[in-house]
């Protein structure tokens, strides 16, 4: 057995996107359940003339997340234990001097770019150039080296993804063992010369550069079968990663990661995540979903996702790490689309009284009602403009009707949008991420490791956890602060 506290005891440890809905668990998470840590230092940017040091006080200790453990250990327990640096994972070293933190013996490199479709050029400063940064200030230190990917790098698939598919060399199109096709450095070092094709001459990252900057990304992704920008940039980053042999690390892949199932309480969630436009829209009513009524979406909780993190690493600083983690549900315990989209439509009716039977289409199916609901909403638009300029009778309330359907079809537009991003994920591809590495690691740490480190999918109640944990959450959290935004879009 693997005594994770003991592995962690009087340990100094680097945590890189720290401030992020992820890295806020896992540095709560490794204090609260292993204060025996000698030190954890947080690598943060300034921003918008903070400080790292101020961004640290404001946005993560004051962070709803942390406010519990803050309030029960006292705001010096954490400054005995934390040391903030200031620097950009996108510079050499992370912007750090090896000499500075000598005793640094683990890395958990979690900083990066969430985003689809960023203007390619971002996409590789966040995730491929930061965890090139991460290997080197990590070979520079003799230090371990967790780094934090995505399942999905996985690009297009059907079925089971398995957990030892060899990484260097891989693309989604990958025709057997024997096609050579694809090199990581090679398609980096193209994507850095049409970069500066693109950019050569513009003293400003105007709206033409940012939209060839951002089809870049999108058509080098989709030639290689990768569904996205995002995930195209985080396989390129592994592969390179899996070259630095003199650096001892560790791939852990999340799947979706969503609303917290314990810790720090129930329910709580950051930002925009994945699911919260799928939850926003059902509740505002959305009857026509493009999905498979088998696939299951995968979403894993974020304190799951953060103990499986500080079990991997735990093995890591061990010498007894697999490559590979993939932190995922639908292997062991799926909830698929249908009975997710059923529930979602009941609690639309008892919450706000919203009625709608959802409809599963195929691709072609949606496109066709899409375009159905659209024209007939132009001819309507054009019966009300018509309306209103000859100055008939009722002419103001045609005006007034007239800039509700323009609001409508903002709305439609915007929804059509939002929902071809998750195409890949909840139409396209049955992904069904193995996750056996993970429990495999379960059983080689301290029965008393397992409680402080809960990695379970296989037990949570989907219902319950969409009911009580997702659909709260985001209506508590996450619709608050995007309410403005989403009141005339969804």
């Amino acid at each position: 057995m693997v005594n994770v506290q003991q592995t962690f005891a009087d340990r100094e440890i680097l945590l890189t996107g720290g401030g992020g809905f992820l890295g806020k668990i896992i540095l709560g998470m490794l204090l609260d359940r292993y204060p025996e840590v000698r030190r954890l230092h947080v690598l943060l940017r300034s921003s918008r003339g903070r400080s790292a040091e101020a961004r640290f006080e404001e946005d993560v200790l004051g962070s709803p997340a942390l406010r519990p453990l803050v309030e029960s250990r006292g705001r010096d327990f954490f400054a005995d234990r934390i040391r903030v640096w200031e620097g950009d994972a996108s510079e050499p070293l992370l912007g750090l001097d090896p000499a500075e933190i000598p005793g640094v013996s683990l890395i958990i490199h979690c900083a990066g770019l969430v985003e689809f479709f960023p203007p390619v050029d971002q996409a590789l400063r966040a995730n491929i150039d930061a965890t090139r940064n991460a290997a080197d200030l990590a070979e520079a230190l003799g230090a371990a080296l967790t780094h934090i990917s995505t399942c999905y790098v996985a690009g297009r698939a059907d079925g089971l993804v398995e957990e030892d598919e060899p990484i260097d060399g891989f693309y989604p199109r990958r025709q057997g063992e024997h096609d050579n096709a694809f090199d990581a450095e090679r398609e980096v070092l193209a994507l850095e010369e049409r970069i500066v094709q693109i950019t050569a001459g513009a003293t400003r990252r105007d709206r033409k550069t940012l939209e060839q900057l951002t089809q870049l990304g999108r058509e080098r992704a989709e030639r290689w079968g990768w569904v996205n920008t995002y995930t195209f940039s985080k396989s390129l980053a592994e592969q390179l990663l899996v070259r630095r042999t003199a650096v001892r690390s560790t791939i852990v892949r999340p799947a979706i990661v969503e609303s917290a199932r314990r810790f720090p309480f129930p329910g709580w969630v950051e930002g925009g995540r994945t699911a919260a436009p799928l939850v926003l829209m059902a509740l505002s009513g959305m009857k026509d979903w493009p999905a498979r009524a088998d696939l299951a979406l995968e979403i894993v909780p974020v304190d799951l996702i953060a103990a499986g993190i500080l079990i991997a690493s735990a093995l890591l600083l061990e010498g007894e790490s697999e490559p590979v983690y993939h932190l995922a549900s639908a292997d062991a315990n799926p909830f698929p689309m249908r009975p997710l989209l059923e529930l979602l439509a009941a609690e639309a009716k008892r919450r706000n009284g919203t009625r709608f039977t959802p409809r599963l289409l195929d691709g072609p199916g949606y496109r066709e009602a899409t375009e159905t609901l659209r024209k007939r909403a132009e001819t309507l638009q054009r019966r009300l403009d018509r309306w209103a300029e000859r100055g008939l009778p009722g002419a103001e309330l045609a005006r007034s009707k007239s800039v509700e359907m323009r609001k409508l079809g903002l709305q439609a537009g915007f929804r059509e949008g939002v929902v071809d991003q998750y195409l890949p994920f909840i139409l396209d591809n049955a992904y069904v991420f193995e996750a056996e590495n993970m429990r495999r690691a379960v059983e080689r740490i301290s029965p008393a490791d397992r409680e402080r480190l809960p990695w379970d999918p296989e037990t949570i109640d989907w219902p319950v956890y969409w009911r009580e944990q997702q659909i709260a959450g985001v209506l508590e959290w996450v619709q608050p602060e995007t309410v403005r935004e989403w009141s005339f879009q969804i």
